[in-house]
């Protein structure tokens, strides 16, 4: 028994010790994102389907063969006619079928990239918050060796009898609280780890590691970038794919003229002994007349889906500013936060906090002081780090509402309509 638990222990820390390792910076994120994540790889097959489709449009109807065979009878010959049809449209129906299929196409495209951009801003922002919770779980740390160190010397000093061993208790518990935070911190690490790993196209068990820094607090100026971000280029395509259906709506007015040729053989038995062949050959046409249905339904139905998708781009324009802004004024308000922070608050409370513990190694001022002033410096320091992150997902929403992280815009939607 122990034999074999001894065997699978071994097999498991060897499968560990196998599973890939990956290391990744901020800005490697978004290709990888678009390399990996299994939701694009489905996705991008929407665009396969909508050229597949393109193949199939504005293509003429296949043509009709007939063959009738009718036999003699007293008042009629045997006769066999042998017809071929085709359907010709008076429209441009079949050359609009094959540019709403390219702007269908476009579309799709589009869609993918608007799905990158969004899946690439969620992943980010999982990022930001593993390499902030990354930097809170140092700072626990460091405070978490002062603390033991506080501890250590209060007890020292207890055993002495200098001090109550009250204090050395509440010391001990401090450096306690300090490292169960740090726990904590853990666990909210491996369930963004879990969040993060499968849009990277990793496995559970891959070892994920994150390198570099955050950038620097830099807020950018709003720009005309935005319209450039991919669902408003789609919505741009859709505008012109709605007038280009309008237009196919209008041409399916008046249907297919058909056309043939067509050729007869006949045969009589004039007497019994005197068999007669005659023939003939001649051409047939149809053409529809736009009495009853002249799709009048459908015209008005094109139209008003013409203007919903003028109407829905207007309205994702105005959100589109509004997000961008609203993210650029959080970054702005955070910037200000952590510099205000960092560069002002922490100085004085640090400065602060050493000339306590030293009035205190003096017995100058009592333990509750320190663990005060060491809370507070904490808190400050923590805050500042918040601060900081928020500023960097703030900044991820920005780039996503200008469509920043977007690749180039395809040829199929590079021109669009102007209102």
């Amino acid at each position: 028994m122990f034999r074999s638990s001894l065997l699978f222990t071994s097999l498991m820390l060897a499968a560990a010790s196998s599973a890939p390792a990956l290391t990744l910076s901020l800005a490697d994120i978004g290709m990888k994102v678009r390399t990996s994540h299994p939701t694009l790889k489905a996705a991008r097959l929407a665009v396969e389907e909508a050229r597949g489709r393109q193949l199939g449009s504005g293509r003429l109807a296949n043509p009709t063969v007939g063959y009738a065979f009718q036999n003699q009878s007293k008042v009629s010959p045997q006769t066999g006619i042998f017809s071929i049809d085709q359907a010709f449209p008076v429209t441009r129906r079949l050359s609009l079928e094959k540019k709403l299929s390219s702007q269908l196409v476009g579309a799709a495209e589009l869609e993918v990239r608007d799905a990158e951009r969004r899946l690439i801003a969620e992943a980010q922002s999982l990022a930001v918050q593993l390499m902030s919770l990354n930097r809170q779980r140092a700072l626990r740390k460091q405070q978490n060796a002062l603390a033991s160190k506080l501890s250590e010397f209060v007890r020292g000093r207890a055993k002495v009898g200098e001090i109550s061993a009250l204090d050395a208790a509440q010391a001990q518990v401090e450096a306690q609280r300090l490292l169960l935070e740090t726990r904590k911190l853990e666990t909210t690490s491996i369930s963004l780890l879990g969040q993060l790993k499968p849009m990277l196209g990793l496995q559970p068990e891959d070892t994920l590691t994150l390198s570099g820094d955050l950038p620097n607090l830099v807020v950018p100026h709003m720009g005309a970038g935005w319209m450039q971000r991919a669902d408003y280029q789609l919505a741009q395509t859709k505008i012109s794919a709605a007038m280009t259906d309008q237009e196919l709506a209008q041409a399916r007015r008046l249907q297919d003229v058909r056309a043939g040729l067509f050729a007869s053989r006949e045969m009589q038995d004039v007497t019994p002994t005197n068999r007669q062949y005659t023939g003939y050959y001649g051409f047939s046409i149809s053409i529809p007349l736009p009495f009853w249905n002249r799709n009048q339904g459908e015209i008005a139905e094109k139209a008003a889906s013409a203007e919903r998708a003028w109407l829905e781009r207007e309205a994702l324009g105005k959100q589109i500013i509004s997000e961008a802004e609203t993210a650029r004024l959080e970054m702005q308000a955070n910037a200000d936060l952590a510099h205000e922070t960092q560069d002002k608050l922490l100085p004085l409370v640090i400065e602060q906090t050493d000339k306590l513990e030293k009035a205190y190694e003096q017995g100058q001022t009592s333990l509750l002081t320190i663990l005060r002033a060491r809370e507070q410096r904490l808190q400050l320091e923590a805050a500042a780090l918040d601060a900081v992150r928020d500023f960097h997902l703030a900044r991820i929403r920005y780039e996503a509402a200008t469509g920043k992280h977007a690749p180039a815009a395809s040829a199929a939607s590079a021109k669009q309509p102007e209102h």
